[in-house]
Parts: C-alpha cells; sequence; structure tokens
C-alpha cells in the first residue's frame, strides 16, 4: 500500500467524510467558476444611449414577465449566422445592464424579441395580443385580451421606479414626480406595447428617462 494512502482510504470508507470533503471541493470549485463572472457582471456599464426604462415601458416589463412572455421569447440573438441574419447585430451584455431579471436566453418556441421595437406599428402589436392569429394565421400564441381593460396602477409603478433607482438606475427626482402623469389612463395593453416597441431600437429613438 503507498504511503498516505491510508489517509485517504479513511475517507473513502466512510460516507459522512466524503460528502463533507466533496461538498468543500465542490464549493471551491464552483467559487473559482463563478466569482470572476460575479465581478465582471458588477463593472459592466450601459452602452451608449441605453437609458432605464421610463415608466410606462417599465411597468410593460413587469407585465411581460408576469404573463410568462420570457418562456417563448428570448432576447438574445447568439453570434450565429441564421440568427443574426433572422434577427439582427448580436446581442450584448451592456444593452441589458437595466433589466432585472434580464430576458437572455436560446429557447425559440417564438421568435426573439431584442430588435422587435418599430418592426410593427402600435396597432399591430396590440391586434397580435388581442388575437395572434388575426395577423399570423400559424401563430400558437395564446391571446391576451384582459389585458386592454386592465388598468395601470400609478402608485405601484411609481414604487417600482423607486425600487430600481435603488439598484442604481439613474432616475432623476422630476422623472419619478412626472411618472403619476405620464401613466394616468394607461392600460397593462399600453405599457406592454411601449415595452415591445423600444426592445432593440436606436439610442437617439429612446426616451431618456433622466
Amino acid at each position: 500500500m503507498a504511503k498516505g494512502y491510508k489517509y485517504f482510504e479513511a475517507i473513502e470508507k466512510h460516507a459522512g467524510k466524503l460528502a463533507i470533503f466533496t461538498a468543500i471541493m465542490v464549493s471551491i470549485g464552483g467559487l473559482a467558476e463563478i466569482t470572476p463572472l460575479f465581478v465582471e457582471a458588477h463593472s459592466i456599464t450601459a452602452s451608449a444611449g441605453v437609458k432605464p426604462y421610463d415608466p410606462l415601458r417599465l411597468a410593460g416589463k413587469d407585465i411581460y414577465v408576469r404573463e410568462g412572455c420570457y418562456l417563448c421569447h428570448t432576447q438574445m440573438i447568439r453570434s450565429l449566422r441564421a440568427e443574426t441574419q433572422r434577427y439582427g447585430a448580436y446581442s450584448v451584455s451592456s444593452e441589458s445592464v437595466y433589466d432585472r431579471p434580464h430576458q437572455w436566453g436560446s429557447k425559440r418556441t417564438g421568435p426573439d424579441l431584442a430588435r422587435l421595437g418599430g418592426k410593427y406599428s402600435d396597432e399591430w402589436q396590440r391586434l397580435h395580443l388581442l388575437d395572434p392569429r388575426a395577423v399570423v394565421p400559424q401563430s400558437n400564441m395564446p391571446a391576451y385580451p384582459w389585458l386592454a381593460d386592465e388598468p395601470i396602477d400609478s402608485k405601484d409603478s411609481v414604487a417600482r421606479v423607486r425600487a430600481v433607482q435603488l439598484l442604481g438606475d439613474p432616475y432623476s427626482a422630476e422623472k419619478i414626480a412626472a411618472a403619476p402623469a405620464a401613466l394616468e389612463g394607461m392600460t397593462a395593453m399600453d405599457a406592454l406595447v411601449a415595452y415591445l416597441q423600444g426592445l432593440g431600437l436606436p439610442a437617439e429613438v429612446a426616451e431618456d428617462p433622466t
């Protein structure tokens, strides 16, 4: 028996010790992989012209997540020719610094929406949400007619703006104060359409919320 093997044998023959040492080594390996990525993620800054969502679009993003749209659609164009030819320029992390949670992924039940903004009119988007097959006959997307009658809760939306401001999004006090007026009379449909229409727009088209 090789010298020193008795120490390994003592571990291998005791399940409790083996489990403890395995957990320690897995933790060390995990930290070695995760820590650099964590540091890098916190060093990413917004691309030129990328701004936090205005209150209506922020409400729309929350509705997008709430209704599970991310389960079929992603907002990540991979650097594959098939995807860049179909959807446009591939996605970069600095585009999504204000997304919590981000909408990246590779699932393609529905088309990727990273460059959707401005591709169709507001009316097309509304009709598509009300009755997808009225504009895309082969679509298997569910309809969302209740969004047209659901009012936006301005108090809740302003609270969300304040929350992301605490996380570092550069909203000014003036922009927050103007949010209730901007949301007055708006519906969940209005908010979701505003969110979709802003996806991937050039910086000069997007509204500056600061």
